[in-house]
């Protein structure tokens, strides 16, 4: 018996393949028909609801997947000019993936088109939730008008603050962030500099621009040889600023109350004079010459001389300020315990140069360079003082050595205006009215209050004794 012709064998199941290919393909092309068919239904039913077009949607699905309703589209509608999708069987992606892509298209498609109809369901029920009740207004009304009465100043308040308001902005002159003028009109591209005030370049033989701005700048000690840019403030600037803030008026206003007393000051060496000749201050502050272990342009104190001034003698109660830097912050917390002060603040200054920028090279500091100084801030005692007028930092620029800002005056007068105020450790630029100030580069005794001039004949009869044969007597020019 002779074998099976293998090509009767072959030939059902080349049949049985064939028949599957061509059922497969057109079952392909019914689910990207119907796929567009939906799109583009999408795109046609705007007024119908979200929920009914994904309802509709679901039953074309399933009929599709049964075989039932091929060709059909879910709105009813005919096309209506969408790209058509390119097969997701080039890609070798499965049936359910294209159902996925479909859905996420018609999400798509769908969400624009009834967020600007307003009429979906969702829409309408997300807005419905998110709209406060007549509750929540009332409290939202009611909390914003407490945060309003609570932001506002009392009366008291109020007129603390109009007494010391100055009448014409303090006389603040503010200046152009670009320093020159050429910068700010090239930076604003403009043909006129703004009104602030500016500065001009210093050029002189020696001076070479490519180099660029001096770190000390104004500050510098050998500007004479400098080879690098100084600058000075734009004198025209100065004058029109002086002629427009001109009006008349006082810069500073001070309670009526008030007596200003000349300034005053002693020529002594802290370290022998008796401070019981002085009297009673409500107001101390001290720029001490701490030994912060640096070469400094002036004498220094050790720790023990510095422990040992006789400084509560000055006090019975009130406030101290107390400037301190470097290794000294701890030595001067040490110091204010001493003496029987409690710290209970502490006033930052940040030191800016002459063009108004942060120093970044400063001359003192062992690891990094100080951009800033603190002053201590100690009570002793109960008094009354005017509270929350001013903040702890101050932003002033840097003068000569040791030559603190004159904001630090300002601060004190308005906490306790009109009171008795001593300074230690002062130069002649640190003389103020009201203040009585001891300093060994002073110039002699200036003495305008009777009670401490009588005080001053009593104790140094024959004068004060400041060095061997260099012996001082009070003078009232």
């Amino acid at each position: 018996m002779l074998p099976p012709n293998p090509i009767y064998l072959i030939l059902p199941l080349y049949l049985i393949c064939f028949v599957l290919f061509r059922f497969l393909l057109k079952y392909q092309s019914t689910m990207d028909h119907g796929g567009e068919e939906v799109a583009a239904g999408g795109y046609q039913s705007k007024t119908q609801s979200l929920r009914d077009k994904m309802k509709k949607r679901r039953q074309a699905i399933e009929s599709l997947l049964t075989g039932e309703g091929q060709g059909v589209g879910v709105g009813g509608g005919a096309d209506v000019g969408v790209p058509e999708k390119k097969s997701k069987s080039e890609d070798g992606k499965s049936k359910e993936e294209d159902g996925d892509v479909d859905n996420g298209s018609f999400a798509q498609a769908v969400s624009p088109l009834a967020e600007k109809s307003g009429g979906g369901a969702p829409d309408d029920l997300t807005a419905l939730l998110s709209m406060q009740s007549a509750k929540e207004r009332e409290e939202r009304s009611q909390q914003e008008e407490i945060f309003t009465l609570l932001s506002k100043p009392t009366a008291r308040e109020q007129s603390l603050l109009n007494t010391f308001k100055s009448a014409d902005g303090g006389g603040v002159k503010e200046f152009c962030q670009h320093s020159t003028k050429a910068e700010c009109c090239k930076v604003h591209q403009a043909s006129h500099p703004c009104d602030k005030l500016h500065f001009v370049k210093i050029l002189q033989q020696h001076t070479d621009e490519s180099l660029g701005d001096c770190s000390f700048l104004n500050t510098c000690f050998h500007m004479d040889t400098c080879k690098y840019i100084h600058y000075e403030v734009d004198k025209t600037d100065v004058t029109s600023k002086v002629k427009k803030d001109s009006g008349g008026r006082t810069s500073i206003r001070t309670l009526e109350s008030t007596k200003l007393v000349p300034p005053q000051w002693v020529q002594c060496d802290l370290r022998n004079l008796k401070f019981e000749v002085l009297g009673k201050f409500s107001v101390l502050m001290a720029d001490p010459p701490w030994d912060i272990h640096m070469e400094l342009p002036y004498g220094t104190m050790s720790d023990d001389e510095m422990r040992r001034l006789p400084v509560p003698a000055l006090q019975d109660e009130g406030l101290i300020f107390l400037w301190v830097t470097g290794r000294a912050m701890e030595l001067g917390r040490e110091c204010l315990k001493l003496w029987g002060y409690e710290r209970v603040d502490e006033i930052i200054w940040v030191k800016t140069n002459q063009l108004q920028r942060i120093i970044r090279t400063g001359r003192t500091g062992h690891w990094l360079n100080h951009g800033k100084e603190h002053c201590l801030v100690g009570s002793k005692g109960k008094l009354l003082l005017n509270r929350g007028l001013d903040c702890d930092v101050i932003v002033a620029e840097v003068r000569a050595t040791s030559h603190k800002p004159d904001e630090i005056y300002g601060i004190i007068e308005r906490l306790s205006p009109g009171t008795r105020k001593i300074e230690l450790f002062g130069r002649p630029h640190n003389v103020q009215p009201n203040w009585v100030t001891l300093g060994n580069q002073l110039d002699g005794v200036m003495i305008h209050d009777g009670d401490m001039l009588d005080r001053w004949n009593k104790i140094y009869p024959i004068g004060y004794n400041i060095a061997e044969n260099f012996v001082l007597h009070p003078r009232q020019e």
